[in-house]
């Protein structure tokens, strides 16, 4: 079985030693993913003069599953090659703002989806992290 583990350029450089995705024969495993961007700042996230932050669960959850996109791009893949998506909300009040974005990118023929709240995410401003597996034949 041919495996291969990438740390996608361009993109957010992983917080520990654990590459974007890897190959494992015919299956792609995306780590979770967040809204981060390459500059380490964060998609969906306003912060005023004041300090006063902003959270747009919907803008995060786009870039969540747009960075997702990406790092299946790099092993030729795409977001029709998903067959599961596991999703974690630190507020399950933002359920129906992420279910409205993914709704524009997946419909019933999509990945199977769980999604679960977990108590917080690696970085304060984050409300979302998706990990993905993919099928795509070498």
């Amino acid at each position: 079985m041919t495996t291969r583990s990438t740390v996608v350029s361009g993109k957010a450089t992983p917080r520990g030693k654990f590459p974007h995705i890897k190959r494992a024969g015919d299956f792609l495993f995306v780590s979770g993913t967040s809204s981060r961007r390459p500059d380490n700042t964060f998609e969906g996230v306003e912060v005023d003069a004041m300090g006063t932050t902003n959270l747009d669960i919907r803008a995060q959850t786009r870039a969540v599953i747009e960075n997702i996109r990406d790092i299946l791009a790099s092993e030729g893949a795409g977001l029709e090659d998903l067959v599961e998506i596991s999703t974690f909300l630190v507020n399950m009040n933002d359920f129906g703002g992420y279910n409205e974005v993914y709704g524009q990118y997946f419909d019933q023929n999509g990945p199977t989806r769980t999604t679960v709240a977990v108590h917080q995410l690696p970085h304060p401003h984050l409300l979302i992290e998706i990990k993905a597996v993919a099928y795509k034949p070498a």
